[in-house]
């Protein structure tokens, strides 16, 4: 798979390139105690430039093979040395599923603003048009009301709740499970 880049309104969408390394050490250290409530405990590693750079040649090669399609955006108007938020499209299944498993985060400075549902949509946009994927999948734990509105308000649907889903900040934690269909394949 090639660099893929998409705009919206208010913002840049690319698929992350080596020289973005830097970029997404910053957002995760940024961001660190404003993300630790709805991810998994991050070992020193995580915040390092070496990890990024690794992270990055892992995700180009998934791209490729065709299971992941990872995401990072800006928001051009403000800057665009520093990463707005991010948006995943990972665990990529064809045959007869057609779907994936969409995550996403926005830094604290862009939150409230509605940029991460025009990140979101853009790439949901993404997987359905350009990848012809039938379904997106989305999860969020129950407290997490600002996710539960995008996914919401872009038409994913709630399709049930898992008891201990993920391990986030260190306990299992329970997630409602949501998803969208490509309108094309109703």
């Amino acid at each position: 798979m090639s660099s893929v880049e998409l705009k919206t309104e208010r913002t840049l969408i690319r698929t992350p390139r080596p020289a973005d390394a830097g970029l997404l050490m910053d957002y995760y250290s940024t961001n660190r105690e404003h993300l630790a409530k709805w991810e998994p405990n991050r070992d020193a590693d995580f915040y390092t430039h070496k990890y990024w750079e690794r992270w990055i040649g892992e995700v180009r090669e998934s791209a490729e093979a065709g299971t992941t399609c990872h995401f990072v955006a800006f928001s051009p108007a403000d800057d665009l040395e520093r990463v707005a938020g991010v948006c995943n499209l990972t665990n990529i299944s064809r045959g007869v599923f057609q779907a994936c498993i969409m995550g996403y985060s926005i830094g604290a400075v862009y939150s409230g603003r509605g940029l991460m549902r025009e990140i979101v949509s853009e790439v949901v946009t993404y997987a359905f048009n350009t990848l012809e994927l039938h379904r997106v999948m989305a999860n969020h734990m129950p407290e997490n009301e600002r996710s539960a509105r995008v996914l919401a308000d872009l038409g994913f649907q709630r399709e049930g709740l898992a008891q201990s889903y993920l391990k986030i900040g260190g306990r299992w934690r329970d997630h409602i499970l949501t998803a969208k269909i490509n309108p094309r394949h109703l």
